[in-house]
């Protein structure tokens, strides 16, 4: 095998190990960077469209500017409604706890009782560390002030002068191989840029629906449940499946009857999110297997915690194109061989 075919594959290989893999050693700085990238992805749209307008910088700085006084509008809405009624919860939750253990089904069953009694603790466990985590996550953006004020930098120079890093970045390849690295490049942009777009609006839809399903029903916690619904709807197949057993089981100490309508809201739900909503959205652009998402985001969170939960579905993302690329480049780099063993032997045979 002649390395030197395959140099560009390597050189990518390495490129992306050591870029994930500053998660691990770096996580402060490659944080910092990679939200800064999905921020520029989010963003750029707009840009695009104001810089036929306006200079590349002022379009840039007018969108950026834009996008933070809504995250302020936003934090200000959440701190004045959700922020009371999950402290509420918070200090609810043991009457809530009891309640649960005192159903009369559960009373009925001992096997029951300590079975699902055990499922609830799982549940309860996960469900409030994931929302105190994915809430520390959040907050933690706007508490650390330079941490934010880098964050704004970042993104602004990405959305400035992006596509001019993107074109070094790939002279830094082979000559040879400039459209095939930039290809590589282009798709992994767009395939983020099509997840953190429909992530988005996946969680804002579901958030939604399931605050106006709790209000109208009269249930406690509207706020509470639409959150935990909306971020669970980041950590694909695995969050949806936590917040639809902690929001059933929940309301199961209002009345078990409506436990099950809960139940079947949430199915109803899940589906169309997932037979709907995603493949209008999504696609087959991303085409992951839920065993490797699944895989994937218990991985991230045994590296990571949270912030791995939220980041594996990307990850994976970037690997297997990285992965497809360097196979069509070898496949290609054996049939070329092929093709010039054949022609190295076509003289010979037509001498004699």
């Amino acid at each position: 095998m002649h390395l030197r075919a395959y140099r560009t594959s390597i050189l990518l290989g390495l490129f992306f190990t050591l870029l994930l893999s500053a998660f691990w050693f770096m996580p402060q700085l490659a944080f910092i960077i990679f939200l800064s990238l999905l921020l520029q992805l989010l963003l750029l749209p707009a840009v695009n469209q104001l810089n036929r307008r306006l200079p590349r910088a002022l379009a840039a700085g007018l969108v950026l500017a834009a996008f933070v006084g809504l995250g302020f509008v936003l934090l200000g809405l959440v701190s004045s409604s959700f922020v009371p009624t999950f402290s509420r919860f918070i200090t609810d939750f043991p009457q809530i706890t009891e309640k649960f253990q005192n159903l009369p089904l559960l009373q009925e069953s001992e096997f029951l009782h300590n079975e699902l009694g055990n499922v609830w603790g799982e549940i309860k466990s996960t469900g409030i560390t994931a929302l105190r985590s994915s809430l520390q996550l959040l907050l933690s953006l706007f508490s650390k002030v330079i941490d934010f004020v880098i964050i704004l930098f970042v993104t602004f120079y990405l959305l400035k002068d992006g596509e001019e890093i993107k074109q070094y970045l790939v002279t830094r390849f082979p000559q040879r191989d400039t459209d095939r690295v930039l290809k590589l490049f282009n798709n992994i942009l767009g395939a983020l840029r099509t997840y953190i777009c429909s992530q988005l609006v996946i969680c804002l839809i579901t958030g939604i629906i399931v605050f106006l399903y709790f209000t109208v029903r009269d249930l406690p916690y509207a706020s509470v449940f639409a959150m935990v619904s909306g971020i669970a709807e980041f950590i694909p197949v695995l969050g949806p499946t936590v917040a639809s057993a902690f929001g059933t089981l929940l309301t199961a100490t209002v009345e078990p009857f409506i436990a099950l309508q809960t139940a079947g809201f949430y199915l109803l739900l899940t589906q169309i999110n997932h037979n709907l909503v995603y493949p209008t959205l999504i696609g087959k652009s991303l085409n992951l297997h839920p065993i490797a998402i699944i895989l994937g985001i218990i991985l991230g969170g045994e590296l990571l915690g949270a912030t791995g939960m939220f980041l594996a579905v990307p990850f994976i993302v970037i690997c297997k194109l990285v992965i497809e690329d360097i196979y069509e480049n070898r496949l290609l780099q054996k049939k070329l061989q092929r093709e010039s063993r054949w022609l190295a032997k076509k003289p010979t045979e037509t001498q004699k």
